[in-house]
């Protein structure tokens, strides 16, 4: 016979599960991580890391993102949702540095850890960021144009946006770096298409036009450098790209030679690292507050190596 007080004890129990992160159903720790987009190829294999680590720490996390890496208020809303489930831990990357605070505060004022990934926030609200150093990647592609392009003449660079902290440290990186190597090289634009292909295209396009002489364009991420480069081929240019991420196209573009080369970050290690962190900071364990999960530069001389290969993705 169930009594009112067996109904209550098993309400209790629930509610204790969901304030501690738990899953009643599987009695695990439960981490939602909510990303920049889903769209591109890099954010699948971020989700494959974070998979691959929360089959090892027997946790269970769930992966979302918005449509497209311009969806502030899409990202803001399931953040929202995920803190209201009361997880353990969360992990989240930011496509607007500032634009999410208040909610992270929330998330401070309740206890549960933040994991920063792939793009930190304006906060030292979370414990911990997993990412890739985007100021040293980009300085990487910086040099790597500059030798390519003989040290002098016009470069551009089509960014996915300047509200993130990868798209502010990529563009950053690679100016910086020119500014203070390569006095001869004139940055001559700086455009942002959002990690959309297809607007990028449109913006290379414009660029060729508007900047006959132009001698390289950089292009800070998937969406962007893929891009880039059918900007490139459509208008029968010959520039020299310089893409960042990987993906399909572009190591095709790189193989093919409309691509000189990309920075490719490790997406799988990222996933991997925030949930790792994620389940050490729930636990009261102490996290190392900067993970960084390294880049390689990667071209047609290296792509197939064992190295550069673990750290590509389809």
């Amino acid at each position: 016979m169930i009594t009112r007080r067996m109904i209550l004890g098993t309400l209790g129990a629930a509610a204790l599960l969901a304030s501690t992160g738990l899953s009643l159903a599987q009695d695990k720790m439960y981490i939602p991580l909510v990303s920049k987009g889903f769209q591109h190829q890099f954010w699948q294999a971020v989700k494959a890391g974070a998979d691959k680590a929360a089959a090892e720490f027997g946790v269970e996390v769930t992966f979302e993102g918005p449509d497209n890496e311009t969806m502030v208020d899409r990202q803001i809303d399931m953040l929202s949702a995920a803190l209201a489930k009361k997880p353990a831990a969360i992990g989240f990357a930011a496509l607007d540095s500032q634009a999410a605070i208040p909610l992270l505060k929330q998330a401070e004022a309740a206890k549960i850890p933040v994991i920063a990934f792939d793009s930190g926030v304006d906060s030292d609200i979370p414990v911990a960021t997993a990412a890739t150093d985007n100021k040293a990647a980009a300085a990487l592609a910086a040099e790597r144009m500059a030798a390519l392009i003989g040290d002098e003449g016009e470069v551009a660079l089509v960014v996915h946006d300047q509200t993130s902290r990868t798209g502010i440290d990529r563009r950053d990186g690679f100016v910086e770096w020119m500014a203070a190597n390569r006095p001869k090289i004139q940055i001559v634009a700086i455009e942002y298409g959002g990690g959309d292909h297809l607007k990028s295209t449109e913006i290379t396009k414009a660029l060729l036009q508007a900047n006959p002489n132009l001698k390289g364009i950089f292009g800070a991420n998937e969406g962007s450098a893929v891009g880039v480069a059918n900007g490139v081929r459509e208008m029968g240019k010959s520039v020299v790209i310089i893409g960042y991420d990987s993906g399909a196209a572009q190591k095709q573009a790189i193989r093919d030679g409309l691509m000189a080369g990309a920075i490719t970050q490790n997406p799988v290690g990222i996933g991997y690292e925030t949930v790792k962190a994620a389940v050490m900071a729930a636990k009261g364990e102490p996290v190392v507050p900067t993970i960084d999960t390294g880049f390689y530069f990667y071209d047609k001389s290296n792509i197939d190596s064992p190295e550069i290969a673990a750290v590509l993705y389809d």
